[in-house]
């Protein structure tokens, strides 16, 4: 496809749709604004990728977006955030805000002083986040906990079978019989999750979703005129690496309205 024109918009990625949860929160924060969401299905998961693979491919979207004209670009993957956003961030001379796992506020929030981080592999593994866990993790246990198979039942959108109970389970409940009472969802993809894992953790284990935080940031980084008043709502465009009709889909689910997604093929 030829490149397209999006000045002005906000860019959004993630390997797969879990980034919406993020796209969902910017939306709320951002209802004027024109957003750009492409996800890196064709090459989903991520955690099951090298550091330098992982790297290429958030170049590779990062650049993609930053040609067509966007303003800003937020990194809607911690896999991709641990790994890449210090070389995408060198590479592109516009604002990037990445997620990252919520372990300081967790921190804050925990009562018993264990708090469990689910993730995925790459993402538990990282420098980023043992430099999280010796800032902010000093008073507390913190236990890290990879998990497999998770991205997948979202980009399927198998959200409630006795399949998917049975996965989450098979790592929320070692976390909760050392006593985690505060989880961290350390990948966009696991807020689609969030009735599930709260329903094998128990009512009284809080789950910290760190979504609405990089909404909050990217506010900041664009300035007080923006999100505050304009002739219209933003429009969002959806793109993917991946199978378009397939992740249309999906995203139709996840997002909760019909959603247009256009086949990247270019990146």
């Amino acid at each position: 496809m030829h490149q397209p024109d999006f000045a002005g918009a906000i860019g959004v990625f993630d390997s797969g749709v879990g980034g919406l949860s993020v796209l969902r929160a910017i939306r709320a924060a951002l209802p004027f604004e024109n957003l750009v969401y492409v996800a890196d299905s064709g090459h989903a998961p991520y955690g099951d990728q090298t550091e330098a693979y992982i790297t290429q491919r958030t170049l590779s979207v990062g650049q993609w977006l930053a040609t067509s004209g966007v303003k800003a670009i937020t990194i809607a993957c911690n896999t991709a955030t641990v790994v890449a956003a210090r070389r995408l961030r060198e590479n592109i001379a516009l604002p990037v805000v990445a997620i990252e796992p919520a372990i300081k506020p967790a921190v804050a929030h925990t009562r018993s002083g264990v708090v469990g981080v689910l993730a995925t592999r790459p993402t538990v593994q990282s420098d980023s986040v043992a430099r999280l866990c010796a800032l902010h993790g000093s008073q507390v246990r913190i236990v890290l906990q990879a998990c497999p198979g998770w991205v997948e039942l979202v980009e399927q959108a198998d959200l409630h079978s006795a399949q998917t109970e049975a996965l989450v389970r098979q790592y929320v409940q070692p976390l909760v019989d050392q006593g985690a009472d505060t989880l961290v969802l350390g990948c966009t993809h696991y807020p689609f999750l969030r009735d599930t894992i709260q329903r094998v953790a128990g009512e009284g284990v809080a789950l910290i979703d760190p979504a609405e935080a990089v909404a909050r940031e990217l506010v900041r980084r664009l300035g007080p005129v923006h999100g505050v008043s304009a002739p219209q709502l933003g429009h969002t465009w959806f793109f993917t690496t991946g199978d378009a009709p397939q992740v249309q889909r999906t995203m139709a689910q996840l997002w909760g309205e019909g959603v247009t997604v256009e086949a990247l093929t270019s990146v």
